[in-house]
């Protein structure tokens, strides 16, 4: 199919069997052919100006107009060719700075040389350009929070994983990719089933899922109070009455095709009719009996199918339902565009003592009614809520600087570490703990004080 990328279009069949980071040439008809190694071009010292303040930005400079250079491109002209002949058509490139040149040099090269690299997929070039792209559809997560989160939930091989996000799945994705296929991952999900758009897109070979196991959400308090039970779903009895329904309807309609089929040549006995019309009669008929079998037996195909379907997709959910009741979970990772106080309590539930936990939220105001809930209920330490800095700089020789633009915010952190809850311990004990240890300078009473 056509590939439209950067108002450029190409098809990807002659990319197959070619290594990542192939750099590949679009040619006429969209084609894309792997670009020769071009010698390294000989240093020349270029006619440069001082500086750019004479030089005015009034349209006039460039001699070449839109029809000339679409006239050399159906010529088949290269780009690097085009390029050159809007240097050399150009009344001001060479009272530009040496700087400028190659700035303008560079632009016209994007411009005009349709020049492509397949790279390898990975966390950083995926959350950069869902960032860039369609950062709502990730709730506004930068890559460097993104990095901040794998780190401080301490991710790594053969950890047993609980991810709760609505970000296309690169949340999910991005942890796939540090445990490389080791250990176990459940996701919990909102609504009918999870959201995997970007965790499809990293490419990951078939190995990688087979320990992905997944939640939904709406079962997880069932789960805590031991009501939980798969017969919630919609059940086999069900969809055996609705194949039994589909199959008398489908045999009501046989046998009703069939008596009017039957009643069809009494009726038309009377009328003078020829042995051909009446052998066209019998063929069309037995075509649509032969039909409504074929059609019978498609819907019985489907309705397997989907009991086969059910069958699996319970068996997964017990899978999971008998990892969580474990509670011994490594790490829960949360970045969800639902409140993060409720999730978080319910979830720290299924999670081990002394492990990391990291809540991503695009705005500071959740996180702290969720900072105060967690230190009211205890159980852990170590809270922190942080937002990270993040601002480009261009490194080139004798031009390094930051750039001009630079992100907002890239939402906000609370990570922490859990302990284990000692629920036995009343509020009077822990008042007397507190005088305890208070010093004595501050345990003075108002009636040893002097008058």
């Amino acid at each position: 199919r056509k590939i439209i990328f950067e108002k450029q279009w190409f098809y990807l069949d002659n990319a197959i069997g070619h290594i990542y980071g192939t750099t590949f040439e679009v040619t006429s008809g969209g084609n894309l052919q792997p670009k020769q190694e071009v010698e390294e071009a000989t240093t020349e010292t270029k006619e440069a100006g001082t500086d750019n303040r004479n030089i005015v930005d009034d349209g006039k400079s460039q001699k070449l107009t839109h029809d000339d250079i679409k006239a050399l491109k159906d010529k088949g002209i290269k780009g690097q060719e085009i390029v050159q002949q809007l240097i050399e058509n150009s009344t001001t490139f060479r009272d530009k700075t040496e700087f400028a040149q190659d700035k303008y040099i560079k632009k016209k090269k994007k411009k005009y040389e349709a020049v492509i690299t397949i790279v390898k997929p990975s966390t950083r070039i995926l959350s950069t350009m869902y960032y860039a792209r369609e950062p709502g559809k990730i709730n506004h997560l930068r890559y460097d929070t993104l990095a901040q989160m794998l780190t401080l939930g301490n991710i790594h091989a053969g950890t047993k994983m609980i991810v709760m996000e609505t970000c296309a799945g690169l949340v999910l994705g991005a942890v796939m990719e540090r445990m490389g296929g080791y250990g176990s991952i459940i996701q919990m999900y909102p609504g009918g089933g999870p959201v995997r758009a970007a965790t499809s897109c990293f490419g990951f070979p078939k190995p990688f899922f087979d320990n992905l196991h997944e939640f939904p959400l709406s079962k997880v308090q069932s789960l805590l109070s031991g009501t939980f039970s798969t017969e919630t779903l919609p059940a086999e009895p069900e969809e055996n009455a609705l194949v039994e329904e589909e199959s008398n309807g489908l045999s009501e309609e046989k046998q009703s095709s069939l008596q009017e089929t039957e009643e069809e040549p009494t009726t038309e006995a009377p009328m003078d009719i020829s042995p051909t019309e009446e052998q066209d009669t019998m063929d069309i008929n037995a075509e649509d009996v032969e039909f409504k079998e074929n059609k019978e037996k498609e819907n019985k195909e489907n309705v397997r199918e989907k009991q086969i379907k059910q069958w699996e997709r319970r068996k997964k959910l017990k899978e999971a339902a008998a990892l969580l009741r474990e509670k011994n979970a490594d790490g829960l990772i949360v970045a969800s565009k639902f409140h993060p106080t409720p999730l978080l309590l319910s979830l720290l539930e299924f999670v081990a003592p002394s492990r990391p936990f990291v809540v991503y939220c695009q705005y500071k105001e959740p996180l702290l009614e969720c900072y105060t809930k967690l230190r009211e209920r205890g159980g852990v330490i170590n809270l922190k809520l942080s937002e990270t800095w993040l601002r480009n700089y261009q490194v080139l020789p004798d031009r390094s600087h930051p750039k001009l633009t630079m992100s907002g915010g890239g939402g906000y952190l609370l990570s922490g570490i859990t302990v284990v809850l000692e629920k036995g311990k009343s509020d009077s004990s822990n008042s007397e703990a507190l005088k305890m240890e208070e010093p004595s300078s501050k345990r003075c009473k108002l009636q040893d004080l002097p008058c």
